[in-house]
């Protein structure tokens, strides 16, 4: 046993060094880190697990990311937007069914119509729905004005990936255009913090190109912007995009599933009272994969309610799970693999970050 790695876990905090040699650890050396992360889970989040009910309203997209298998270019793929009535219906059965909050996930769009749109669903799903229940939000680039509409509107929690920290890695994996910034994506993250959001990010683990530097580095750049939610994901391919041509060069799924592992225990050593979400990409490569990611960091499952003959269309890699389930099917399956996980279903709760009330009650004082 590498006596170096016990004496990293006695910290609180790593450096990059740190970070890369944690990411290293053999089979038996994770076994150390992941209890570290239970430890800090248990003292810091306890055993509850945050219902997010996942409505995937529309695959309609702007932009042309080499990853994605909703991307603008992808002429594979069947279009589509559900209408407010189907949004506002499964909302309604998220609300039923004492689910905490819900997640509105879109491609990115930038039309007025669409704004204006997305403003007075947020407020339907408010009215329907009260003060105590999370809405999330989760539609790319907008600029501040949007924002802060749909915040005043009663949205209260943004994600927004940044995918990958690395600006040269961002750029071999978006086009080289104004609509791709890398920069404008770092400051919507900032912006949507400013505006008063729960804010959420993450990257995807096992991109081609990427190195364990550079996890090491989006590790280190979540904890610097002071996040109060995570979503991290192994990277899988789609046959219709770009990427997929650098296929051959990815290490194996399971690798890149351990790796993502990994980084979601340090991430909770390291940000302790942060949300961290159970990824579906997760449960692509291992069928327990979500309750994986529960055991060792994540507090937070999203159980898909998109109405069931839409979801095939919503494909942002291959093979995703839980495409033919009915909402009630996600239901039932969600609450047997929490249990599984020996998490406990936080229903009626809408489970704010910890860090996120820590955070407001510090800007309070200041401006006290």
């Amino acid at each position: 046993m590498n006596t170096s790695i016990k004496n990293i876990l006695q910290n609180n905090d790593f450096s990059k060094d740190d970070i890369i040699e944690l990411l290293y650890t053999n089979q038996s050396e994770a076994k150390l880190l992941y209890q570290k992360a239970k430890e800090v889970k248990s003292c810091q989040v306890g055993d509850k697990v945050f219902l997010r009910g996942l409505i995937e309203f529309s695959n309609l997209c702007v932009k042309d990311c080499f990853y994605c298998g909703i991307r603008k270019s992808n002429k594979n793929v069947e279009r589509y937007f559900l209408s407010d009535d189907e949004i506002i219906q499964a909302a309604k059965f998220a609300f039923d069914e004492n689910y905490g909050s819900i997640v509105l996930q879109s491609g990115e769009l930038k039309s007025k119509e669409f704004i204006t749109r997305i403003d007075g669903l947020i407020q339907r799903i408010r009215k329907l729905t009260g003060e105590n229940f999370g809405i999330t939000l989760s539609c790319g680039e907008q600029n501040e004005s949007t924002y802060s509409r749909w915040f005043e509107s009663g949205a209260n929690r943004y994600l927004l990936r940044i995918e990958t920290s690395n600006k040269e890695l961002y750029k071999q994996i978006h086009p080289n255009n104004s609509l791709h910034s890398f920069q404008k994506r770092i400051k919507s993250l900032r912006v949507l913090k400013n505006i008063g959001y729960q804010v959420g990010t993450g990257v995807m683990v096992g991109l081609p190109g990427q190195t364990l530097s550079h996890i090491a580095d989006d590790i280190l750049f979540m904890k610097a912007l002071d996040i109060d939610m995570c979503g991290i994901g192994p990277y899988i391919e789609h046959k219709e995009t770009p990427l997929f041509e650098q296929r051959s060069t990815l290490m194996p799924l399971n690798a890149r599933f351990e790796l993502t592992l990994k980084v979601l225990a340090i991430i909770r050593i390291m940000m302790k009272d942060i949300n961290i979400a159970a990824s579906t990409a997760l449960q692509s490569i291992d069928k327990l994969g979500r309750e994986k990611a529960i055991q060792v960091a994540a507090n937070v499952f999203m159980p898909n309610i998109t109405p069931q003959s839409y979801r095939k269309n919503y494909n942002l890699y291959d093979n995703k799970p839980c495409i033919a389930e009915s909402p009630v099917e996600c239901q039932s399956c969600t609450v047997a693999r929490i249990n599984l996980a020996n998490g406990k279903v936080a229903f009626g709760e809408a489970g704010d970050a910890k860090h996120y009330l820590h955070r407001m009650n510090r800007r309070n004082e200041i401006l006290i």
